[in-house]
Formats: C-alpha cells, sequence, structure tokens
C-alpha cells in the first residue's frame, strides 16, 4: 500500500507532495482513510521544530475524521468502514501501571501520531486500533476532527477536577481551545466567565459564556477575587499569575492546557487557600468516548474553517498569521 502525504523535509519549509510504503500491518492496528484533518498548533511547532522533536521528512496532521480502511487480525471491536478519528496519540503500551489503571495517556511509552512517524496530511493514516475512536451518531465527521485534540483536551480537565454543575468557571483565553471549553463548561451547567480580548463579548456569550472579562484591563481581574472554583488556561503565553490565583475561591483550582512557558507565583496564597496549580494532555480513550458522546447529546461542535488538502501551505500561513478563534480543517481530495 502506497500513501499520499504532504511532508516538510526542514524546519518550516514549504509542504510538498511525498509519498511513502508503510510496514506490514500490525495484529494491533488500523488503517484509516482520512477524509478530514484539522491543522491544531501543535503542527506549527512541529513544522517549525520548536520542541526539537521534529524528525524530517515531517507529515503533520494528528486532528483526523476518516474511516477504517483495513485492519489488524486483532482487532475485534472495529469493522472497515466505521467512522474513527485519531489525535495525537497513536500508541501506548497497555502493559505500564499508567496504561493498566486506565491512563493509556499518560504512558511513558506512548506514541505521539506526528512524533518519529506521519502524521494525517494525506490520503491515509496507521494508528493501533485503541486510539482509533468511533464517531458516533450525531457528530459530524467533516468538524468532528478538532474534537481529537482540542475538544478532549479542554474536555479532560473537566474530568478530572470533578467539575460540578454548580460551580463557577472561567476559561482564559477563547481561541481554537477555549471556544470548545465555553461550549462544553456551558453544557456540563456551570456558570461559566470567559477572559478574552475587546470585542469578542458576543461570540463568546453565543458559545455559552454566562459572563465576560476583557484580560487587557487588570482591574476587571482585581474584583473577581475569590470567584472561581477552576480557571482553565488555554494560552500559552506568560500571563499575571497571581493576579489570577487571586480571582480563585478557597481550593480553587488553576488548571493549564496552554504551553505557557512557565508559571511564577507567590506560594503563600496557595497554602493559605489550599489552591493548586495542574496541567493536562489529552484524555484516555475512554474519557475521549465520553466527550464524544457528549457532543453528540448537547449538539457540541467546533467552529471551522475548510481547506482543500491540496492548499495545505495556504492554510498553515493562515493559522500562523491569523491565530483564528476557530480552528482550521483540510479536506482530502487526493484525487
Amino acid at each position: 500500500m502506497s500513501i499520499r502525504a504532504y511532508a516538510a523535509n526542514e524546519p518550516n519549509g514549504k509542504l510538498e507532495p511525498f509519498e511513502y510504503d508503510p510496514e506490514a500491518l500490525g495484529s494491533d492496528e488500523v488503517d484509516i482513510d482520512v477524509d478530514f484533518c484539522g491543522i491544531c498548533h501543535s503542527d506549527l511547532s512541529m513544522w517549525n521544530n520548536d520542541w526539537e522533536m521534529s524528525v524530517y521528512p515531517l507529515v503533520p496532521g494528528h486532528e483526523i475524521s476518516g474511516r477504517i480502511r483495513a485492519k489488524g487480525e486483532g482487532v475485534i471491536h472495529l469493522e472497515v468502514g466505521q467512522k474513527v478519528g485519531l489525535g495525537w496519540f497513536s500508541r501506548s503500551c497497555g502493559t505500564c501501571e499508567q496504561c493498566i489503571n486506565g491512563d493509556f495517556n499518560l504512558c511513558a511509552q506512548g506514541e505521539g501520531t506526528i512524533v518519529g512517524r506521519h502524521g494525517g496530511f494525506a490520503d491515509k493514516v496507521r494508528t493501533q486500533a485503541l486510539w482509533a475512536s468511533p464517531i458516533p451518531e450525531g457528530v459530524d465527521p467533516a468538524t468532528a476532527g478538532p474534537l481529537f485534540c482540542g475538544g478532549i483536551t479542554v474536555f479532560n480537565p473537566i474530568v478530572l477536577n470533578d467539575v460540578s454543575p454548580a460551580d463557577r468557571v472561567g476559561v482564559v483565553g477563547i481561541g481554537g481551545l477555549g471556544h470548545m471549553a465555553l461550549q462544553f463548561l456551558s453544557k456540563w451547567g456551570c456558570e461559566v466567565t470567559a477572559f478574552s480580548s475587546p470585542g469578542k463579548e458576543a461570540d463568546v456569550r453565543a458559545l455559552g459564556a454566562h459572563h465576560f472579562v476583557n484580560s487587557r484591563d487588570e482591574k476587571n481581574l482585581e474584583s473577581l477575587a475569590n470567584s472561581f472554583d477552576l480557571l482553565l488556561v488555554t494560552v500559552n503565553v506568560d500571563l499575571n499569575w497571581d493576579l489570577y490565583i487571586s480571582t480563585l475561591k478557597p481550593k480553587g483550582r488553576l488548571h493549564l492546557v496552554g504551553a505557557a512557558p512557565k508559571v511564577e507565583a507567590a506560594v503563600f496564597p496557595l497554602i493559605g487557600g489550599q489552591k493548586s496549580i495542574g496541567g493536562s494532555p489529552l484524555g484516555s480513550p475512554g474519557t475521549t468516548a465520553d466527550m464524544l458522546e457528549f457532543s453528540a447529546r448537547h449538539g457540541i461542535a467546533p467552529k471551522t474553517e475548510v481547506f482543500p488538502m491540496s492548499e495545505v501551505n495556504q492554510a498553515l500561513e493562515k493559522l500562523h498569521a491569523e491565530s483564528p478563534s476557530h480552528r482550521i480543517v483540510l479536506q482530502n481530495d487526493f484525487s
């Protein structure tokens, strides 16, 4: 089998047509016909080798929506033709302490879909069957791809922090991640506050936010002391961490899913208020299945803009230059 793709041969290099032959399909693996693939900021980081772990030629793409093309002899829970999605992870060992406890996403031997292997900017992609998540009825495959990275990234903290429908939750940064977090949290039943730049208030309220805070005005933040049970930070920049921590109630949690460079905060307010700082990656296959069912039940979907996959370079440039508040998705147009 030959796989057609788009690959960069150097950091920040133009993606060019690329073709490769994978090895024989493993007994626990599946091949997926890619219908749609979202573009994530992590793709940009890998493209640029920002994390110094990219291998070239690099085929990005880890927000995949497609159909099972072939399956290994040991795969019994998926059928050829079934609609599935694939996110950042493509393999876990299944035998370490984390995997045995169901935390496959924390496996130290875990494999990334675009780390040392080729991803979803292609007509096909391969993965361990465990990480090919069935797409339920009620979730549109055309917009499903970003749920497998951005969606589960912001859904997982709701589960990890035992968020209650009675909780007051703030979402810091309403972009590709934050706009999905607002939908999940409002449908969860929480009182939701969006922290974003001026001009976005109407948009965030339409997504489910009950309140809007101009994050560029620190006086607004000062007035919110002792307000939130959870602050979900989706941005990847330094913030006035002490000020944000001051908006937490006693026992409140500051949870990061955006890759901010570092967090520097005074310790005494954390001790005195029994507050905590944490973070998380994407969720396990089980949490991903729950996220998809919740999305289907409540009509939750990312806002997307679709490009033909043949226009991948234009799409990457748009994401890099504009950082839009929605998700960009590539549609397979290989003939």
